[in-house]
This record gives C-alpha cells, sequence and structure tokens, in this order.
C-alpha cells in the first residue's frame, strides 16, 4: 500500500478517504489516531489489520459534537450529558450502550461503545467533513508506545494505511479517560487527563477497574485494558519507592549490567552517568510526565539497551495515567525499594 502525506490544508482528501472506506491518521489533542468510517464494518477490520491489534481490543468512535451521540449510543444517562458538557470536547472517553447502527466489530463483540468528542482542530473538522463517525484506536503497531507526533506514525505506520496528516505533535501526550456508565455504577477503565476526582464531581463515588494496575484477563470494554501495551523494544522495569533508595538500586543494576537505559525525572541524569538516560519531565509538573512519556520510551528503540529502569511519580491526578502507562509498558513488571 501507498500511504499518502498530507498536511491539514488538504483535510476534505482525507474526509473522502473516510467516507469512502479508507484509512486515515490523524492528530489528536491526545495522541495520533488511525481512523475510519465507524459505520462501515469492512473500513473497521481495516484498522485491526493496520495494527495487528486482537479482536477482541475495541475501538473508540469519534464524533463532533455531543448531539451526534444518540447516533452511536442507546439509552444514555443524563449524566453522560454532563460529562460531556464539562469536559468536551476533551480527553473524555465514555462508554455507554451501543446502538444497532455502530458495528459489532468496534466493541469487540460488547453491548457497548466507547464514545469520544476530541478538541483538536484537525480532529473535529476531520469528522465533519467526512461525515460519519470515525472509529480510532492509537496509530501504532499494537503493543507499542503510542505516537505523539508526525515523526513516530511515519516511522511505524507508513505503507499500511491510505493517508498520514501531518499535525505536529500532540498537546496531551496520553490517551483519553475512558469511564463506564453503561453498568450500574461508574467505572473508571482507563485513567488520562481528566482526573478521577474531576470525574467523582459529577458521578459521585466512581470505582476503579483492577485493570487499571493489575494483569485482566475478562472481556475489555476499553481500549488498554488486555495484554501488554505501549512498551518499547527494550524490557521495561518500574522502580517504586523513596528517591534516595530508588537511585541507590537503579545504580547497582547499571553496574552489573552494561546495557542499562534509565527513564528519569529532568535533572537526575547526572545519578545515572554510566547508563543511557532519558528524562522526561518533572514530578512537580506531572503533565509534562504524561507528555513526554511516550517519546521518551520510543528513544530507547535507536539505543543498545535491553532493560529499561523507569522513575514514575505518585499522585492521583494525571500522575495515575502515566503510572498506568508504565506498568503496562513494564508488563506488570514493578520493583518497590
Amino acid at each position: 500500500m501507498i500511504t499518502k502525506h498530507i498536511k491539514p490544508d488538504s483535510l476534505q482528501e482525507a474526509a473522502d478517504i473516510i467516507a469512502s472506506g479508507g484509512t486515515v491518521i490523524f492528530p489528536t489533542e491526545t495522541v495520533y489516531g488511525l481512523g475510519a468510517n465507524a459505520l462501515d464494518k469492512t473500513a473497521v477490520t481495516k484498522i485491526y489489520k493496520a495494527k495487528g491489534r486482537p479482536a477482541d481490543n475495541p475501538l473508540i468512535v469519534h464524533i463532533a459534537d455531543v448531539s451526534q451521540l444518540e447516533n452511536v449510543a442507546r439509552d444514555v444517562p443524563k449524566t453522560a450529558y454532563e460529562l460531556f458538557r464539562r469536559y468536551s470536547p476533551g480527553p473524555l472517553t465514555v462508554v455507554l450502550k451501543r446502538k444497532d447502527t455502530i458495528p459489532a466489530e468496534i466493541s469487540a463483540g460488547l453491548d457497548t461503545v466507547a464514545v469520544r468528542i476530541p478538541s483538536h482542530p484537525v480532529a473535529n473538522s476531520l469528522i465533519k467533513l467526512s461525515g460519519c463517525p470515525i472509529a480510532a484506536p492509537s496509530a501504532n503497531l499494537s503493543g507499542r508506545p503510542s505516537p505523539t507526533c508526525y515523526a513516530h506514525v511515519k516511522d511505524e505506520m507508513d505503507g499500511r494505511v491510505d493517508m498520514i496528516i501531518d499535525g505536529g505533535e500532540s498537546d496531551i501526550g496520553l490517551e483519553s479517560t475512558v469511564v463506564s456508565l453503561a453498568g450500574d455504577e461508574p467505572i473508571l477503565l482507563r485513567p488520562g487527563a481528566i482526573t478521577l476526582r474531576q470525574l467523582e464531581d459529577v458521578l459521585g463515588r466512581v470505582e476503579l477497574s483492577r485493570s487499571i494496575f493489575a494483569e485482566y484477563d475478562g472481556s475489555a470494554a476499553s481500549p488498554g485494558m488486555k495484554y501488554r501495551h505501549y512498551a518499547p523494544k527494550a524490557k521495561v522495569v518500574l522502580v517504586k519507592g523513596y528517591d534516595s533508595e530508588v537511585r541507590s538500586f537503579i545504580k547497582s543494576k547499571i553496574r552489573s549490567n552494561e546495557g542499562c537505559g534509565v527513564l528519569c525525572f529532568d535533572g537526575e541524569e547526572e545519578f545515572f552517568c554510566e547508563a543511557v538516560t532519558r528524562s522526561y519531565g518533572i514530578p512537580s509538573e506531572p503533565r509534562t510526565l504524561a507528555h513526554n512519556l511516550f517519546d521518551a520510551l520510543r528513544f530507547f528503540d535507536s539505543t543498545p539497551v535491553s532493560v529499561i529502569y523507569a522513575r514514575v511519580a505518585d499522585g492521583n491526578g494525571i500522575e495515575m495515567a502515566v503510572l498506568n502507562r508504565l506498568i503496562k509498558a513494564a508488563g506488570f513488571t514493578v520493583i518497590e525499594v
């Protein structure tokens, strides 16, 4: 397949590809998405093929505004409208009962559908110009770190899709928050930039899915619940504890293993000078960690490291989302020191 590469000023051409059953990679405020017509079963299967994605890992349906919600979902509760009023367009996905117009393949055969309204002007305009909702997971090979800039998708997905739109860097850098309102109680399925506290401001108590921090074998109502995700080529080991103890532990591993890399906080490089290091932000400004995480993980693919020891910040805001992504990248290998 020959992939065409365009700038955002040629969006009508991209919209025509979506409308005719093709695949387009486009920027969003979270990460880049790999999109196809959400009403077209054949087009949806092209997403799974391009990514090498398991069929039991559902997709998110993107709409342009809340007026389109009942075109893709049914029995929509008032709380869903309130969530979208507060936090959308933006990095929020809500799982609802699926309308029959949405192919079952999008939701891995479940009776639910995950819905989001992106705030990125390119993503939102593409939906409007296409005249249909767009199904889109992150635009990377399955299991790899999500792409947050054009270079990531060009390197990994060229030749796998019909078109790639170069929209610069994603603002947030992590996938959307996913909350399910399809059952009796709201459940946070994937943390993101919309925090647990923000959800609870609208919904009251929100249960945390055990898939956020632990292995999960059940049916996935949301992307990111099953399998190893967000992983670079090298093994990732997440190290948690007090700063001094974590640094000492990682330094001991560096001395005994020449193939070490360290994903650290800004200013910590001097502690790990004998290893390949990459800093990704400041714990006191956790949005920097979110913004830089996937680019930092991809950096290690250009190095000879065989194992990456990763630092992570504590917190219940977007720090929870960063921790979730690193735990998945590490295949749940976490060392407490």
